[in-house]
């Protein structure tokens, strides 16, 4: 009570979006229980605070548990059962679209043959992921998908993903672009059924319908989940988890990569070094800085890996890295006076004077040098 987070704004943007068309949120009473959950979790958790999508499966929650219970319910989804989804990066989120490509691959080869680039795919079945697909169905169909995942975690979503794009993979083969296999897609899931909801339809209204088109008939949810079950259930958590565990190494290091490729780009201008040098010394750099945050003792106190920070500085190294680093690449020794003159040259080094320094300014001391 009384206190403010940085992601108080960001929260209040969003409160009017999610679930607009629910009478539950369309007064202050349905909108200050959304605000008082998204906040308490934004202060138990600060290193997810607040991410999109935790609005759409909050206000869920609360359609059908207590504040406390919606909060608690919230708090096993973002840190158990969808670890690192919520974050900047969506690490996890893009770790599950590798894996479901590769479902894919498998399951329904004919298809994966025709859609070349199954990245494609995966940018369309992100949001799926991300929000239980409480954003792209209609409510009283995406509750029962809920319902499943709280049952059965991740697998009930690939699973169903497998099987929207099964019924969907006639279509699917006949699109000519991205544009065309979208519009297949959000028409059928525009058009999902619940025929067990005692309430009246609310849609997601996310279909693409043109003049010539005829309304789409529509399935029944519980089909679809049926479906789901007896034609892919037959992969096991520790299947899943196991393929989770291979593709999170492939992503970092995609990442890595990009990480790396935005820094020499940001700094090869500044400096007269050749580029395949210049790799080498970020390698070096990096590797400075991981030996010191995984292996030395005790452990560094301040944070060397900001991924929130621009790419040129997201690694940064101390003092004493400096020093050793200082020494490796020096084209002279100093003897005695190596360790003072490196020290003097980090604190110059350090205009914020925070005791870490980033890659660009350690290549612009090795060019002064």
């Amino acid at each position: 009570m009384g206190k403010c987070c940085l992601v108080t704004e960001e929260i209040e943007r969003d409160l009017h979006r999610s679930l607009p068309e629910h009478p539950a949120f369309q007064n202050e009473t349905g909108i200050a229980a959304l605000r008082r959950v998204l906040t308490a979790y934004a202060h138990r958790n600060p290193k997810i605070g607040y991410c999109q999508s935790m609005n759409i499966l909050t206000s869920v929650l609360l359609l059908y548990a207590k504040e406390e219970e919606a909060f608690w319910l919230l708090v096993a989804v973002c840190e158990r059962m969808l670890p690192d989804y919520f974050n900047h990066r969506v690490i996890g989120a893009q770790v599950d679209q590798s894996v479901f490509e590769e479902l894919i691959k498998e399951h329904l080869p004919e298809l994966a043959e025709h859609m070349n680039d199954l990245s494609a795919l995966a940018s369309i079945s992100l949001s799926w992921f991300l929000t239980l697909f409480l954003s792209i169905m209609p409510l009283e169909s995406a509750v029962s998908v809920v319902d499943c995942f709280f049952y059965d975690g991740i697998k009930a979503i690939f699973q169903l993903g497998l099987a929207v794009l099964e019924a969907n993979a006639q279509g699917l083969c006949s699109s000519k672009d991205d544009g065309q296999a979208l519009m297949v897609l959000s028409r059928f899931l525009d058009h999902i059924k619940n025929e067990d909801s005692p309430g009246p339809p609310v849609g997601s209204h996310h279909a693409f319908l043109s003049d010539d088109q005829e309304p789409d008939p529509g399935t029944d949810i519980a089909d679809l989940i049926r479906d789901s079950y007896e034609k892919f259930g037959d992969q096991s958590v520790e299947q899943l988890e196991h393929l989770r565990c291979r593709h999170r190494i492939r992503v970092l290091q995609g990442h890595e990569d990009t990480t790396k490729q935005n820094v020499l780009r940001v700094v090869i201008p500044e400096v007269s070094i050749p580029p395949e040098d210049l790799e080498e010394l970020y390698d070096l750099f990096k590797r400075e800085h991981m030996m010191s945050c995984y292996w030395e003792q005790p452990r560094p106190m301040a944070p060397r890996h900001d991924p929130s920070r621009p790419y040129a500085e997201q690694y940064r190294i101390d003092a004493r890295q400096f020093a050793h680093l200082f020494q490796l690449v020096s084209p002279w020794t100093c003897g005695a006076h190596t360790e003072i003159l490196a020290e003097r040259t980090f604190r110059l080094l350090d205009d914020n004077m925070d005791h870490l320094i980033e890659f660009k300014a350690f290549m612009l001391c090795i060019m002064e040098k």
